[in-house]
């Protein structure tokens, strides 16, 4: 049997990195060579490598031991067994409901597969899991109901379940119930834009407004807003509104809510606009 390579090498660090780098250095290679993403040849044992690299390098005693003793002092009679992420993964969400409202579950506190968590990340099963395939359902949700959280009915094998769907849900949200998993689909909405916990919207701004300045009217997460455009105000420029934006499945803090402003140019003009424009442009 081979012996495994190097972790350090694995991860492409010097014995040196930190905690950060670790980390950094194992999200950038899981998420390349993970085969939900990666169909290339080697790409699943490659993954499995630098999951057996993260999992001994990211706990301060684990690491301690293996720059001591090396592979044999971890337990690793080979690359890529064992549980790869031991509960500490830099991905880090997966909701659960057993059926009585429990509430939530951070996989990485509360044990269970490890490998669930590539599930919300990429919306898919994971090629690794070993345990019996539950029913899963599908459930479509509008973008507000995922911004405030909503509960929803589900019959199954008939008796009534009511689903609750906590704030800040995504797309590939997976609700846990014993018999059963519900996997949370994202409508699009027509007017914010969500990137992560962030939210954009693109606000049109009349010509004479971006110029001169004065006050709009803004649709946000929470309802209608003043805001004051500053003279000036060029097209693509952004407002942020710190803490405005999606709330964090894992905790309280929110992301932000970005407002771009999209300067409007009237496509027919009037003799008299055209003649004042002119001016304008003279005067320039």
């Amino acid at each position: 049997m081979a012996t495994p390579r190097d972790y350090y090498e694995v991860l492409g660090l010097k014995k040196t990195a930190t905690e950060t780098e670790i980390k950094s250095a194992y999200r950038k290679l899981a998420l390349q060579y993970h085969p939900d993403r990666n169909k290339e040849a080697g790409a699943s044992e490659k993954f499995k490598e630098v999951n057996s690299a993260y999992e001994v390098l990211s706990k301060p005693e684990k690491r301690k031991t293996y720059d001591q003793f090396g592979h044999a002092g971890v337990n690793g009679p080979a690359a890529g067994s064992g549980n790869p992420f031991g509960g500490a993964g830099p991905f880090s969400y997966t909701y659960t409901n057993q059926g009585g409202g429990q509430g939530f579950e951070d996989i990485f506190g509360g044990g269970g597969n490890p490998f669930d968590i590539f599930e919300s990340f990429f919306g898919g099963a994971s090629p690794f899991s070993r345990a019996a395939q539950k029913i899963q359902y599908q459930m479509t949700i509008s973008f507000m109901e995922a911004i405030n959280g909503v509960g929803k009915s589900l019959v199954h094998q008939g008796k009534q379940y009511t689903v609750k769907i906590p704030a800040g849900a995504d797309n590939g949200t997976r609700i846990r119930y014993a018999d059963f998993d519900i996997i949370i689909k994202l409508a699009a909405d027509k007017y914010f834009k969500r990137e992560g916990l962030d939210v954009i919207v693109d606000h049109e701004i009349s010509y004479p407004l971006a110029a001169l300045g004065g006050d709009t009217n803004i649709k946000t997460l929470d309802g209608e807003l003043k805001l004051k455009v500053k003279a000036g105000t060029q097209s693509g420029s952004l407002v942020r509104l710190s803490g405005k934006g999606v709330k964090d499945l894992n905790g309280n803090r929110h992301g932000d809510f970005y407002i771009r402003y999209v300067v409007k140019v009237p496509t027919k003009l009037s003799r008299e606009q055209k003649d004042l424009l002119n001016k304008l442009d003279e005067l320039n």
